[in-house]
């Protein structure tokens, strides 16, 4: 397990006491079938920040890659029925990958999170035609092609790509700020 996983297992323990495996049986009694489920009753009901109903959701859903042998079984996953977007993936894992040897990819069931000491970007085949980039820029204005991300998200900022020559400067410059910005 990743050293920011088990610091955020650790953490929920402290700040909620419950240990995670007491969470996830809360959960499992509730039969919920969609992770936006579990989030949404975790936040409401129990009043856990999205951070932790997040980790919740996936560790009692099996959806992340410390959940599974082969984390790049999500990713393959992930592109499935959309597998035009998987050069869009390709590409800017390695142009994010120059930025810096302390990047940690963490694939999901539908998404990769890309982290440092904390989550600076969501790589994420939205749709068969849209790929969408989340980037986490707390206080930074929406702006061009960076746009504001729903309130509580995992990301508060979003660049939507229909084509890969859309993978410019400009984009990996806000990708480079966030990363930066979460070390």
């Amino acid at each position: 397990m990743d050293k920011a996983t088990q610091t955020m297992i650790d953490n929920l323990a402290k700040n909620t006491g419950q240990t995670l495996e007491q969470w996830i049986v809360i959960v499992t009694k509730e039969n919920f079938v969609k992770h936006g489920e579990i989030i949404k009753f975790l936040k409401e009901a129990h009043g856990l920040t999205h951070g932790f109903a997040n980790l919740i959701a996936h560790k009692a859903k099996g959806s992340d890659a410390g959940s599974t042998e082969n984390p790049e079984e999500l990713i393959t996953k992930q592109y499935q029925g959309k597998e035009n977007l998987k050069p869009f993936y390709d590409k800017l894992m390695g142009d994010i990958s120059k930025f810096g040897e302390d990047i940690e990819i963490s694939p999901k069931n539908s998404y990769v999170s890309l982290r440092r000491k904390k989550q600076f970007a969501t790589l994420n085949p939205a749709t068969k035609t849209r790929f969408e980039i989340g980037i986490n820029l707390k206080g930074q204005e929406p702006s061009g092609i960076l746009e504001a991300e729903k309130p509580n998200g995992m990301c508060s900022h979003k660049i939507n790509l229909t084509d890969i020559s859309e993978i410019n400067e400009e984009v990996m410059g806000w990708v480079k700020i966030a990363y930066k910005n979460a070390g």
